[in-house]
């Protein structure tokens, strides 16, 4: 199974309502589609949104990473060869790791593929079902506390709840929702590197003293600052979630031996795909630290890969894979099947994709 040619395109998705956090507001998915094509006409798809404001891809760096350093390294390598593949495209070129997750997660649909099993089951196959949260977007106390109680309506019993943008009203917006939702509903909340450390300290314990009851806070500090990270972790008594922090396998070694965080979250887009999200997980597993595993606002290509990984490692035991349900409409044909919260793999071979629809392809 050697690869021919690889296909570039975009598609636009939008959402059912805006996606507000502390870094950016956006109404659409506006995605890079990868098609990789084999000499046996098997087809691996991957994704990879633009997220400047955490990766620093842009669309234009991805299709620029893929068409001009990546490609034309991987045209004619075998799939059979599957190590020396993922090897060639981390050292295509540094950084770009939404075009290399993209390009990565083509190639694990194809291995499986090529063995006709799907993903999961290759790395672990350790369940086919997960549960995931929903993110409920910043805005005022008041529609924060409506939108928890509409995500509770229709089945979730895990919400996420965006903060960061104004310590005294996050704390306002907690009190309102968890007043609204009760305490049979965990609250997990993501401050988007939002607070710096002692406002984090102060906001935190606030919420603590008002019974607010949180699972866990999410990156309450800027990325780079592991120093900031560990200081909030060693004052507050609820667990600390890295996640902007964490890109390479390098990086979550150092935050986990520095004790910086409780938590670490696994991005593909921030790993650079399946390949290093394995090393974080072989490295949480030794240190026995529990990861989430999160997404960007992608469409269901991407995600799929990221339930794939999920499904397969024990590791994995928090779920923020929403992207999906957030959108108007699915335009894909095939993958994981998402009924609100449950998400449940299909034993469809690779990631089971059948069809992009609404792709734009530009080469």
């Amino acid at each position: 199974m050697k690869i021919v040619d690889i296909k570039l395109g975009r598609i636009v998705v939008p959402l059912k309502k805006p996606f507000k956090t502390a870094l950016r507001t956006v109404n659409s998915v506006n995605d890079v589609i990868v098609k990789i094509i084999t000499d046996t006409g098997n087809i691996g798809y991957g994704e990879a949104p633009p997220t400047g404001v955490i990766t620093g891809d842009t669309t234009g760096a991805i299709i620029g990473a893929i068409e001009d350093h990546i490609k034309k390294h991987l045209i004619g390598m075998d799939i059979e060869n599957f190590e020396e593949i993922m090897k060639t495209v981390d050292q295509s070129l540094v950084k770009n790791t939404s075009a290399k997750a993209a390009v990565d997660i083509a190639l694990y649909d194809l291995y499986g593929q090529l063995y006709k099993a799907p993903v999961y089951k290759l790395l672990g196959g350790y369940r086919k079902e997960i549960i995931t949260d929903i993110t409920i977007s910043v805005n005022s106390p008041e529609e924060m506390a409506r939108d928890s109680m509409e995500a509770v309506g229709l089945g979730y019993k895990t919400l996420k709840i965006k903060v960061g943008k104004d310590a005294q009203t996050d704390i306002k917006r907690m009190k309102a929702i968890r007043k609204a939702v009760g305490y049979d509903i965990d609250l997990r909340i993501d401050a988007n590197q939002g607070w710096t450390p002692k406002e984090a300290i102060y906001t935190l314990r606030k919420m603590e003293d008002a019974g607010v009851c949180i699972e866990f806070v999410e990156q309450p500090v800027p990325a780079h600052d592991f120093e900031g990270l560990k200081l909030v972790t060693d004052n507050i008594s609820i667990p600390v979630l890295a996640d902007e922090s964490i890109f390479s396998p390098m990086d979550a070694m150092k935050i986990i031996q520095m004790r910086a965080a409780d938590l670490i979250n696994i991005k593909l887009m921030k790993t650079g795909g399946m390949h290093n999200a394995l090393k974080i997980c072989s490295i949480a597993e030794i240190y026995g630290v529990e990861c989430m595993i999160g997404c960007m606002l992608e469409a269901k290509v991407s995600v799929t890969a990221a339930v794939h990984l999920a499904a397969a490692k024990s590791i994995i035991t928090k779920i923020d894979l929403d992207g999906p349900v957030l959108c108007k409409e699915d335009p894909v044909d095939g993958g994981a099947v998402f009924k609100d919260s449950k998400i449940i793999l299909t034993d469809e071979p690779g990631f089971g994709f059948k069809n992009i629809y609404g792709v734009t392809y530009i080469n």
